[in-house]
């Protein structure tokens, strides 16, 4: 009796070992096809004149996407400094001070915004800064992502400084240091690398967003100086791009396609790092 139990549990053991195992592999299969897939389709198209050039009139073959790229980097550039300050400073407030019923509230409300569909922050986007200014703008696509950005820039740093130990902020204040300064001094430096790699994951999470910049930044095949004007990224270039009815333009929103998610990885790799060298710094402490 116990050997053909001990029978079947090594069976389901095995069964469930190899369903897992095979779960991860397809997990990672789907990210290596994509990868591989957008490598074959637009890695080959990708060259100095696609960073460098503008787009080229319909009917003509080269150009690149030189002004989506800049546009895209004004744009992130802007949602950060808009919606990490934010975020953080909330963040810190919740996790040190927060122990009302207010900061419940807050938790809630930030959730639900979190949760709100991208295109809904796009609309109001366009209702609060494009109507009034009756024109697309780098500034308003910049305004919407930097919304997008606050509620998970809020809840990373609320969450790496809660698990900051208790005895850190004991030993400060047993010095005699008061409360904010042991925040600022003890408590934030110590959870300074989580925080980082939360605020770069935030970051590539709406580096891809399509739906707010067709509402607030709209598009445009020329350099977009200054903040004002309608400016071109490489989200909405794709989207252009891809619904189009021209060859090279399909060529150029492939290559523009993995640049973009090989710009994703590459700042989650660099988060995750990040996350690593932390836990084992503290691990050698």
């Amino acid at each position: 009796m116990r050997t053909r139990l001990s029978l079947r549990r090594k069976a389901v053991n095995a069964i469930m070992l190899a369903t897992t195992g095979l779960c991860t592999l397809l997990s990672i299969g789907v990210l290596f096809f994509i990868l591989g897939y957008l490598l074959l389709q637009g890695g080959r198209f990708l060259s100095w004149d696609f960073f460098t050039k503008l787009p080229v009139p319909v009917g003509e073959t080269g150009g690149g996407m030189a002004n989506a790229v800049v546009g895209s980097g004004k744009i992130l550039l802007l949602a950060t400094l808009i919606g990490v300050p934010i975020g953080f400073l909330a963040g810190v407030y919740l996790s040190e001070y927060g122990r009302t019923a207010f900061s419940s509230v807050v938790r809630f409300v930030t959730d639900l915004l979190n949760g709100i569909p991208s295109i809904v922050m796009g609309i109001f986007a366009y209702t609060l800064i494009v109507l009034r200014m009756k024109h697309f703008s780098a500034f308003a696509g910049g305004v919407a992502l930097g919304v997008m950005m606050i509620p998970i820039a809020l809840r990373s740093t609320e969450e790496f400084l809660r698990a900051v130990p208790v005895s850190l902020r004991e030993a400060a204040m047993a010095l005699g240091a008061p409360k904010w300064k042991t925040v600022v001094t003890v408590v934030i430096p110590a959870a300074i690398r989580g925080i980082l790699s939360g605020m770069m994951l935030n970051l590539a999470r709406v580096a891809g967003e399509t739906a707010p910049l067709l509402f607030t930044a709209l598009s445009n095949q020329f350099w977009s100086p200054g903040w004002n004007q309608p400016t071109a990224t490489v989200p909405v270039m794709i989207y252009t791009y891809a619904i189009a009815p021209y060859p090279d333009w399909h060529r150029q929103a492939w290559a523009a396609g993995f640049l973009l998610l090989a710009m994703v990885l590459v700042v989650n790799v660099a988060a995750r790092s990040t996350i690593a060298s932390g836990m084992s710094q503290k691990a050698r402490l």
